[in-house]
C-alpha cells in the first residue's frame, strides 16, 4: 500500500508547523522524515493518523484521495502509529489495551479478550516481542510497552506503519532489535515512516530520506550520505561531531558518597554499598545499560530516594535526608531522565517552567508576590538563548515537541548558580544541534568549577564528555576508569565482565 501527502499545510495562530509538504511512501520501503526539535515530522504524522486536520492539503492511499477525521478512519485506511509517547492506559492490561476501541462481548456482556491474546502470542512469537497478554502495562519497562505499541497497529492490519521517535528512550540493544523488525515489517511489504534526528540508525535502515526544516522539505536524501552532509542539511548549517575540551582542572571534592545503598518498597536492594566522589571541573560519566541502578542513584543524590542508607555530602555538608527542594537550593541542578514526569509541568507555561526551582527567591518574587515582567523577560531571554522552538514563552509546556521540552528543563537547570549538575540522558530525543550546544553547555559548566554527574546510555557522548567513567552493573559501580578506556573494555564491563 502505497501513501502520498500533497501539499500539506498545517498553521498554529502565526506559526507554519507545514509548509505546503508533499511526499510518497511506497510499501516495502522505510521512508525516514529526518529534522531537529520542532521542525513539523510529528505534526505531519498526527495529520496523517487523523490527530490534527490539515488547513490545506490531500491524502492518498494507493492513489485515491481519502479523508482522515480520527485515529479510526486513519486504522480503517491501513494506518497505525507509535507515538513517541506511548498512548497506553498504565493500568490496564496489554489485551486491554489492544483491543480499547476494538471492543467485543460475549454472553452477558462480558468482554472477551481470548481472540485478542490469540493474536498477540501470534505477533509476539512472529517477531520475537516476548509480551504477556495479561501483563500489567504500568509494570512493563519502555521497550516492551513500545512493542505493545507497534502489536496493537499490527494485529489491526496496519500495512503503512508510523513510528514517531521510537528509539528515544530505548538502550542500544532494544533499538537494534528495533531496527531488526522494521527491517523485516518492510520485507513483508509493509510501509514504513520512521521519524527520528538520528543518523546512524537512518543510516542504518532507511530507504529513502526526506530532511523537514522549518515546516519544510528541504532535501531528499540517500542513506549513503555521510552524517556532517544530512546533519548540515537538517540544521541549515555545518554541525562538527568533535567535542572540543581543554584538559580538566580538578579543584576541591564537591560531591562526596559514602556506602549507599537503596532500596525498593518491599527492600530489596536497587544500589548496593556505592562510595565515589566527584571535584569540581570534573565530568564523572556513569555508563551502563539501563535499569542498573542508575535512575535510583540521580535520583537519591536530590532526595528523590525515600529507602536510602549511607552519606551523602554536597561541598563539606552533610545532604543525606534532606528534601528535594533543599537539595536544590543547596546547589543542585537536575536534569531528570523523564522531562514529562519529573522535568516539566505540562499545563504551566514556558516561562513558568524556567522558574520552579526559584518561583519564591529574588529577583522573581517579591515576598509572597511573583514579578511577572521579571518572569517574562527571563523567559524570552532563555528561549533565545537555548533556542526553545516556540512562538511565545507564554506558550504552555505542553504544546512544545519533545525535543524542546528537554530544552525547557536544561535552560532552568543550567541558567542558576550550582555547585553541582546531576544530568540524566540530557541528550535524550534531541537533534544533532541542539545535541552540540548541549555537550558545549556541559563542557562550559565543568570548565566553569562545577562538578558534573552525567547519566548516559550513549557511550559515545560517555567517552566523549567524561573526565572519568563509572561503569554501573547490576547495582554496583563495576568500575572507575579513565576516560581514555576502549569501547571494547567500556563494553564488557558493561556486561559484568571485569578483567
Amino acid at each position: 500500500m502505497s501513501l502520498e501527502l500533497r501539499g500539506i499545510t498545517k498553521r498554529f495562530g502565526d506559526l507554519i508547523a507545514n509548509d505546503s509538504i508533499s511526499l510518497r511512501v511506497e510499501s516495502g520501503e522505510i521512508h525516514a522524515l529526518l529534522g531537529e526539535n520542532g521542525a513539523g515530522k510529528s505534526t505531519l504524522m498526527n495529520i496523517v493518523y487523523g490527530l490534527l486536520a490539515p488547513d490545506e492539503g490531500k491524502i492518498l492511499v494507493d492513489e485515491k484521495e481519502i479523508t482522515i477525521n480520527s485515529p479510526l478512519d486513519a486504522l480503517a485506511a491501513g494506518i497505525g502509529m507509535v507515538h513517541q509517547h506511548f498512548m497506553l492506559i498504565p493500568v490496564f492490561t496489554v489485551a486491554e489495551n489492544i483491543v480499547l476501541g476494538h471492543e467485543k462481548v460475549r454472553g452477558f456482556g462480558f468482554l472477551d479478550l481470548e481472540a485478542a491474546k490469540k493474536e498477540i502470542i501470534r505477533v509476539s512469537a512472529e517477531f520475537n516481542f516476548d509480551v504477556d497478554p495479561d501483563a500489567l502495562i504500568e509494570d512493563l519497562p519502555v521497550g516492551i510497552q513500545q512493542r505493545v505499541e507497534i502489536i496493537r497497529a499490527l494485529i489491526y492490519n496496519a500495512k503503512v506503519l508510523i513510528l514517531d521517535e521510537p528509539t528515544a528512550v530505548l538502550t542500544p540493544q532494544e533499538t537494534d532489535e528495533l531496527l531488526r523488525n522494521m527491517r523485516k515489517l518492510r520485507d513483508q511489504g509493509t510501509a514504513i515512516i520512521f521519524i527520528t534526528h538520528k543518523l546512524r540508525e537512518v543510516q542504518e535502515a532507511a530507504d529513502k530520506i526526506s530532511i523537514i526544516r522549518r515546516g519544510k522539505v528541504v532535501a531528499i536524501a540517500s542513506p549513503e550520505a555521510s552524517q556532517e552532509e544530512l546533519a548540515s542539511l537538517m540544521v541549515g548549517r555545518p554541525i562538527s561531531f568533535e567535542i572540543e575540551k581543554a584538559p580538566a582542572s580538578f579543584g576541591s571534592v564537591i560531591l562526596d558518597v559514602e556506602n549507599l545503598t537503596i532500596r525498593d518498597h518491599t527492600g530489596r536492594a536497587l544500589v548496593s554499598d556505592i562510595s565515589f566522589s566527584i571535584r569540581a571541573g570534573e565530568i564523572l560519566a556513569v555508563a551502563g545499560v539501563q535499569g542498573n541502578g542508575q535512575s535510583e542513584l540521580a535520583e537519591a543524590i536530590v532526595g528523590l530516594q525515600d529507602h536510602v542508607d549511607g552519606k551523602i555530602t554536597l561541598a563539606g555538608k552533610d545532604i543525606s535526608k534532606v528534601s528535594v527542594r533543599k537539595a536544590l537550593h543547596a546547589g543542585i541542578a537536575f536534569v531528570p531522565e523523564s522531562r514529562e514526569e519529573d522535568g516539566l509541568i505540562s499545563s504551566f507555561s514556558i516561562e513558568e517552567n524556567l522558574i520552579l526551582d526559584l518561583h519564591d527567591l529574588p529577583p522573581f518574587a517579591k515576598g509572597p508576590v511573583i514579578s511577572q515582567s521579571v518572569v517574562s523577560e527571563n523567559g524570552a531571554s532563555r528561549v533565545t538563548e537555548f533556542d526553545i522552538r516556540a512562538q511565545s514563552s507564554k506558550d504552555s509546556a505542553s504544546s512544545l515537541s519533545g525535543g524542546n521540552k528537554q530544552k525547557v528543563v536544561l535552560a532552568r537547570e543550567l541558567s542558576r548558580p550550582v555547585k553541582l549538575v546531576v544530568a540524566s540522558q540530557p541528550t535524550r530525543g534531541l537533534d544533532v544541534g541542539s545535541i552540540e550546544f548541549v555537550h558545549e553547555r556541559v563542557i562550559a559548566e565543568r570548565d566553569s568549577g562545577r562538578a558534573v554527574l552525567l547519566f548516559s546510555t550513549e557511550l559515545d557522548e560517555v567517552i566523549s564528555l567524561a573526565d572519568r567513567i563509572a561503569v554501573m552493573y547490576r547495582g554496583k559501580f563495576i568500575a572507575i576508569v579513565p576516560a581514555t578506556t576502549s569501547r571494547e573494555e567500556l563494553g564488557l564491563l558493561m556486561a559484568g565482565v571485569k578483567r
